[in-house]
């Protein structure tokens, strides 16, 4: 049978699906299903900023910087004492989680400054966990703030928790920068072991006969891996750091084409959301059999395989491809 083991973040998994921070992680029993099924590492859901401190003066500073600047307005948080468990509760139950599984289990913490998280960085490392996803979920929406000056805030973040913490680094990004390609070799300088590609950023709906903004969620399709799949097959073997795909994830086909980009893992939680835990094991013999069919050894062999530096026409990534793709609408002028 074909050899499905990875390498991400330094550590060895028995294959490239990781669970990825949601829901799914909050239950132990949930947990140690969704090990039985496959999963090769867990990440935890996100502990927020805003859990943490509700009066650091660095929160306030940013939240003055564009008020209900965040992808959900301020109004719109829930009761912070209670959403998640809060802090404690949280590192509690990774070091329960930890303690229920043998796979990896890697912490997350969700915000947009230092403040509170260098402390908990150090706490999450203590509870156990393998290693620490960061997710800077930030839409900057003040037209004063320079991109120069947020890109140098990411930077900086990224430094800081690295010199605070011993265990793998992982940072989850939006795609929406000016030059991604010089913010991601930034941010591996920085201490990033691995680049996460990408956040959604979930978009709020209009409620016409209310006159509200509504928060809304759509789990993804596997039509959202493009993104990720182009930008992970463009940095591969330019940027010395990890890549773990995220979003659009729900076939053995897309795990598959998030290796040959050049992705060490393809992370999901939307297709086990919908369809529960099993579609891991169905995944992996889906992935078997295609390798199988296609005379591949391993994920090491085909990892890169299609990424820009490998494929015979590197341009197809690049504006090329744009041009090439607008011209098949003239099939429908027929």
């Amino acid at each position: 049978m074909p050899d499905l083991t990875t390498t991400y973040l330094g550590l060895t998994l028995k294959n490239p699906l990781v669970v990825s921070a949601s829901p799914l992680s909050k239950k132990r029993a949930m947990a140690q299903f969704l090990e039985e099924c496959g999963a090769s590492a867990l990440v935890v859901y996100s502990l927020f900023e805003e859990q943490i401190s509700h009066e650091s003066q660095e929160l306030d500073h940013y939240l003055e910087r564009g008020t209900n600047s965040y992808a959900e307005a301020l109004s719109y948080f829930p009761d912070l004492e209670n959403y998640n468990q809060g802090p404690e509760p949280y590192l509690e139950h990774l070091h329960q989680l930890k303690q229920a599984v043998h796979i990896p289990v890697i912490g997350s913490l969700n915000g947009v400054s230092t403040g509170g998280w260098i402390d908990y960085a150090r706490k999450i490392e203590q509870a156990g966990a393998d290693a620490l996803e960061l997710n800077i979920y930030y839409l900057p929406t003040d037209p004063n703030l320079g991109s120069a000056e947020l890109e140098e805030d990411y930077v900086n973040l990224v430094a800081d928790v690295r010199d605070t913490v011993h265990i793998p680094l992982a940072l989850k990004l939006s795609p929406f920068f000016t030059c991604l390609p010089n913010m991601a070799l930034r941010l591996a300088e920085a201490g990033a072991d691995s680049l996460v590609l990408f956040n959604r950023f979930y978009q709020p709906d209009l409620d016409l006969e209310k006159l509200e903004v509504v928060p809304n969620l759509d789990l993804s399709t596997s039509y959202d891996l493009r993104l990720p799949l182009r930008w992970i097959a463009l940095l591969y073997g330019h940027v010395p750091t990890d890549f773990a795909l995220t979003g659009g994830v729900h076939t053995a086909l897309d795990v598959l084409k998030a290796m040959m980009a050049g992705a060490n893992v393809a992370m999901m939680a939307s297709e086990l959301l919908a369809h529960g835990a099993r579609r891991l094991t169905a995944i992996l013999s889906d992935m078997e059999q295609w390798m199988v069919e296609h005379e591949y050894e391993s994920i090491t062999q085909m990892r890169g395989s299609m990424s820009q530096k490998s494929v015979a026409d590197p341009a197809a990534f690049e504006r090329a491809n744009y041009m090439k793709a607008l011209s098949t609408f003239n099939r429908y002028l027929r």
